[in-house]
């Protein structure tokens, strides 16, 4: 069978089969169009088919290919970490508009560490601190920045409980989603770690966390931003007293949707 033949004969999408395709084989996009009447050996049949099955039982293609790019960067991603969105682009944004030169910034529960690699690479003068309390993420995070070159300095903490220093900017991308929600047993989400989704209760604890914890950890005048689900900005804002914060406000994302909260430190 030719690659031809095969991809016309996928039970999921065209494109979805051409990147499947394209991994399984390591080929490029003009190999994909050049050899695409190539006799395929049963081995590479069969391997390319084994990811069409597990892409049609809903397994995300990023986990598949094992990477994902976000920023303009190419992370890789494991089922130990959530898969790197576009909207937390917006995150990444707002930080580099709030970063001096030598910023000193901290990013909770990095994940895949795509947002503190992003703002590292983006930013090689500033330094950046990343930490999350798994230690599979650490170490795909840890891989992230070796990839791209970036001085990431990654400890692992639950929030706040090893940090010990104060910093000019806090940025997180905490579990938002409530309990129960039916979002965590649809699409992707039913294969990314539970934990980094949701705090198990009201979708707000995290935040909370975050919130009343980071005056000890932010320096006077220091921003804390914060990514959260489509209808929690209103109750973020109320969680920043205004006796302790000041320009409380939320940021929408390119889909008009209010997604990043935050507030700056008297």
């Amino acid at each position: 069978m030719n690659l031809e033949d095969l991809l016309k004969s996928a039970p999921i999408e065209i494109m979805e089969a051409r990147i499947l395709a394209a991994h399984s084989l390591q080929w490029s996009r003009v190999q994909l169009i050049t050899q695409n009447k190539q006799t395929l050996s049963t081995s590479q049949v069969d391997d390319i088919q084994r990811l069409f099955r597990r892409r049609l039982h809903g397994e995300p293609i990023a986990y598949l290919i094992g990477q994902r790019e976000f920023f303009g960067l190419s992370f890789e991603v494991t089922p130990a970490v959530l898969i790197p969105r576009p909207e937390t682009e917006l995150l990444v944004e707002l930080a580099l508009e709030r970063m001096t030169s030598n910023a000193r910034v901290l990013d909770m529960g990095t994940g895949s560490g795509a947002i503190a690699v992003a703002l590292a690479h983006t930013r090689p003068e500033s330094k950046i601190f990343a930490s999350d309390v798994s230690e599979q993420a650490l170490a795909v995070s840890q891989r992230n920045s070796d990839r791209h070159q970036t001085a990431v300095t990654f400890f692992q903490s639950n929030w706040y409980e090893q940090v010990s220093e104060k910093f000019d900017l806090i940025v997180c991308n905490p579990p938002y989603i409530r309990a129960g929600d039916s979002h965590l047993i649809q699409g992707d989400l039913r294969f990314e770690p539970v934990d980094a989704l949701t705090d198990h209760q009201t979708g707000l604890t995290a935040i909370e966390i975050i919130v009343q914890g980071a005056p000890t950890y932010l320096k006077s005048g220091g921003w804390l931003l914060l990514e959260h689900g489509y209808d929690q900005a209103h109750l973020t804002r109320e969680l920043f007293n205004p006796s302790t914060w000041s320009d409380v406000q939320s940021w929408r994302d390119l889909a008009g949707i209010e997604r990043v909260s935050g507030a700056k430190l008297h």
